[in-house]
Parts: structure tokens; sequence; C-alpha cells
């Protein structure tokens, strides 16, 4: 990543719900924060859409990768009000990158630490100040540089309670870690107190030749920007290390079927082509009391 400011991928992210706040009818998320944050109208997230040489445009333009980042966000956020319901008052964002709903968060008794490296904190708070958002009662955040700091101390000393239950909301990240740093995350999650849950999405190695070459030319991509893809998984390979680190309840979706259930009817694409949505998948464990 970027030392000075957030990764490409965080600011894809971000333009791509920003731009399916007027891009997609019906709405998966509903987020009118994306656009002030990053300080651009209507008209530039158009312009950002055209098909150019420039990554970050071509993904925002692309209406099936967008539908998935609004619909994995949607889901977390889903599963955090349900966790709230039950009585959870903490969440962890990790990897929050310029995600949102700490500025949008319903839930008053609800205190949310937002995880991520000092550079991409210090840029969105700038952000967040330059477009008077103000910064709620209940937010902290939580500027870790892993290669340097421990996420267990760094979040103990921002005031998160290991004791008490939690939701940690863990999007696009973890295919850009080892396999290792993403079980060492997994096993300091599933120490918390229960129940805690964890939403994370993953990507699955490729099934045909065809797959493969398009995920090998994504991962080029990614890497030529400094953001290499480290791990894949397979359903049952994640479901098993989930289940051993004492997970009981697992629901795992494909992409495609999670943009299906807030749309009803994935032919709403028209036919769209969705191979870019093959390798990913979102899930939710709970490990209960």
């Amino acid at each position: 990543m970027d030392n000075e400011g957030p990764s490409r991928t965080a600011l894809t992210t971000a333009y791509a719900r920003a731009y399916h706040q007027i891009a997609d009818r019906p709405l998966i998320l509903t987020d009118p924060i994306a656009a002030r944050l990053l300080g651009v109208t209507a008209d530039e997230l158009s312009e950002w859409a055209e098909p150019t040489d420039d990554r970050r445009g071509v993904e925002v333009g692309d209406r099936a990768r967008r539908l998935f980042f609004a619909a994995r966000a949607r889901f977390a956020e889903d599963r955090v009000a349900a966790a709230v319901a039950a009585g959870v008052g903490q969440l962890v964002v990790l990897g929050a990158g310029l995600d949102t709903f700490a500025y949008r968060n319903p839930h008053p008794e609800l205190r949310v630490f937002e995880v991520d490296h000092p550079a991409t904190q210090a840029w969105k708070r700038q952000r967040l100040v330059a477009a008077d958002i103000d910064r709620p009662d209940t937010l902290t955040f939580v500027p870790v540089d892993f290669e340097t700091q421990v996420l267990a101390t760094e979040l103990e000393s921002a005031g998160f309670i290991r004791s008490e239950p939690a939701v940690f909301v863990w999007l696009g990240v973890v295919f850009y870690l080892t396999s290792g740093a993403a079980q060492s995350t997994l096993e300091y999650i599933a120490g918390q107190a229960e129940p805690v849950e964890v939403i994370f999405d993953y990507l699955q190695p490729a099934g045909t030749d065809e797959d493969r070459a398009h995920l090998k030319a994504r991962a080029d991509r990614l890497a030529a920007v400094g953001e290499p893809l480290f791990s894949y998984f397979t359903p049952d390979d994640i479901a098993a290390q989930l289940h051993a680190l004492g997970f009981t309840d697992v629901e795992d979706h494909p992409a495609t079927d999670l943009i299906d259930s807030y749309l009803d009817g994935y032919a709403q694409f028209g036919g769209e082509p969705v191979r870019v949505l093959r390798a990913s998948r979102i899930l939710r464990a709970m490990k209960r009391s």
C-alpha cells in the first residue's frame, strides 16, 4: 500500500460504493456519505466509470464487481444489526479503509473500532474534516502497522474489551494476506468472549483453465500496483479451519448468490458476464456460548 494514503483497492471500493448510489436501482446499500468522503460529484463519478486504462475506473464501471462491493457491505451491516439486537456491543472493522458504516451507525449502543494502517487512517481523517463529516462518539480509530505492531495490543489500548462479545468485519483483506497471517487473525477472533462472529470475503481457486487465466490476469494487475494476492481457499478448507477454531455456525455464499439475494433475481444483470465474480465468496461464522 501507499504509505502516503489509502491503497488503490481501498479507493476502488469507495468509488464503486459511491457510484452505486447513482448508477444502480434498486440500491443494495444506501450510503449517502461515500461520495462526500471522497470529495467527488455525481458527474465526476460518472467519468470514473468510463472505460480507461486506469484499473480503478474500470472497476467502478464494472457493474458486477460494483454490486458485489455493495452486497458484501450490506451483508455485513445486516449481520451487525442482528448481533446488536442480540446484545452485542462491540464491532471491530479490520482493514476499514474508507468504509462509512461508523458514520451511518444506527445503533447508539454499538462501539465501533476501525482498524487500519496509520497512513490510510490519517488520510481518511483529513477527508472527514474536509467533508464536514462528524466523528461519532461511538467510533474509535485504531491505527495498526502490522509489520511493527500487534493487533491485540493496539485494540486493548484503544479500549476494546476482550472479555465481552464482539463482531469482526473483515472485507477486502484476506486475499492480500498469507494463509498463515489470515489464520493468526482468525485465532485471535476465536479467542474473543462468546458469542463472537466474523464476516469476511475470500477468493477460491479457479476451477477451469479460462478462470485460472482470468484470475492470474487480475493477480498480475494487482501485483503491478504493489498489492499482490497471496491466499486462496476452497469453501471446504476454510470451513474446516473455522470449525477447528470452535466456530460452529458457518454460512458461506458465492458472490453471485449474495447479489441475487438482494436484487431478487440475478437476471437483472441482463446476461452480463460475471467471470469477475466466480472466485469471490463471503461468509459469516459464529462461536456461541
